[in-house]
């Protein structure tokens, strides 16, 4: 395949983008000129599809495979972004709920290990390689860093997800926390916290009905839509945040 000219933008790497809230971001990025690695690690169906609907409104596009919590799988990934230019944005989006819909207290050892691999460990792996390829220290060309939180770090999702909560607080404190080191190295890093939102995510696990059910808890009455989140990633990647570090910014409706 011949390697693909290189976009204005530099190249944006979206984690688990075949769907949902990383597939609107994937669109959203190649709109505001980004060339869009599309990261999966099984939906190979919904990467090419995200991937075929950039190429055809004159984006450019390209799917990797990549299971974000293995440290191996994430250097390839950047080293696949890096051969169709020069990486200057990484979307941190992967992450997983488990199957178990409960209390705390029933949660299998083995989902809690793994919900913690991807959520937290895996975000970490994918922070770690961004600030190695975009610090001007290491001659990259800056940029910025972009985490998916939750709201639910407010709530903490009692008799739900409270471990996936758990994992969404790591991602914030990680946020605050790596804007301050890498801030001179020209990396921003900032948050975008999705409220309720109108994905596959809350049928995948069982509860169709789950955004409508919390829509009068919204001042505003209504789960987001993902192009909403991505949105809101997007502008913060931009020059017109440019003054913008280690905020964590919430996207719910005003919940």
């Amino acid at each position: 395949m011949a390697e693909a000219t290189e976009s204005r933008s530099g190249i944006a790497i979206v984690t688990g983008a075949s769907r949902g809230i990383g597939a609107a971001v994937a669109q959203a990025a190649a709109v505001a000129g980004y060339g869009v690695v599309v990261n999966y690690s099984s939906d190979a169906a919904g990467a090419d599809a995200v991937v075929n609907s950039i190429r055809a409104r004159g984006g450019e596009a390209h799917a990797v495979r990549a299971d974000v919590s293995q440290p191996a799988d994430v250097e390839r990934l950047f080293d696949e972004a890096a051969r169709r230019g020069p990486v200057t944005a990484v979307i941190n989006n992967a992450a997983i709920t488990g199957d178990l819909i409960g209390p705390l207290v029933d949660v299998p050892a083995g989902t809690v290990q793994r919900v913690c691999d991807v959520n937290i460990a895996g975000l970490i792996y994918m922070c770690q390689e961004a600030v190695r390829r975009l610090s001007l220290d290491s001659g990259g060309p800056g940029g910025s860093i972009i985490n998916i939180s939750s709201t639910a770090t407010k709530a903490g999702s009692p008799g739900t997800w409270v471990h996936y909560a758990a994992t969404k607080g790591a991602v914030d404190v990680l946020t605050v926390g790596l804007a301050a080191e890498v801030a001179k190295q020209g990396i921003r890093v900032n948050a975008v916290a999705p409220g309720s939102t109108n994905t596959g995510l809350h049928a995948a696990a069982g509860m169709p009905d789950r955004v409508e059910r919390l829509n009068p808890t919204i001042p505003m009455g209504r789960g987001a839509e993902p192009e909403e989140i991505a949105a809101a990633v997007t502008w913060l990647m931009s020059d017109d945040a440019g003054y913008i570090t280690g905020a964590v910014l919430p996207v719910s409706g005003g919940r």
